[in-house]
């Protein structure tokens, strides 16, 4: 008989465009920073998902290990997009990473537009 393995974690590949998507999708309430990923598929918290990130004008994709922090689930009150938010995990990459974000949305950060996040 085999033994129940833990499931590998699913790989997501986001490719954001502008730097209007970055603001969007970028979760600056996370120490460590995370990302807003729109996916009809199944999720659930604390899930282990692969992203590979790429950012606006950057030929650089970034990989990060993250889990799921958040659901978005379908049909969400105020046509919120469906999808998962995504927590970088404590490491030197995902705090560098952090920074590019940051330094690219620049003031940005600021804005009262709203989000696909919290």
């Amino acid at each position: 008989m085999n033994s129940p393995s833990t499931p590998r974690p699913s790989v997501v590949q986001l490719a954001i465009k502008e730097k209007g998507a970055l603001y969007a999708a970028y979760i600056p309430l996370f120490a460590e920073g995370g990302m807003f990923i729109p996916t009809a598929r199944d999720y659930r918290l604390g899930d282990d998902v692969y992203v590979l990130l790429s950012l606006p004008d950057d030929p650089q994709r970034y990989p990060i290990a993250g889990r799921v922090a958040w659901v978005t689930p379908p049909r969400a009150a105020g046509n919120r997009t469906q999808g998962v938010g995504i927590q970088f995990p404590r490491d030197e990459k995902s705090r560098l990473l952090k920074i590019k974000i940051e330094e690219m949305l620049g003031s940005h950060l600021a804005s009262e537009r709203p989000t696909q996040t919290i």
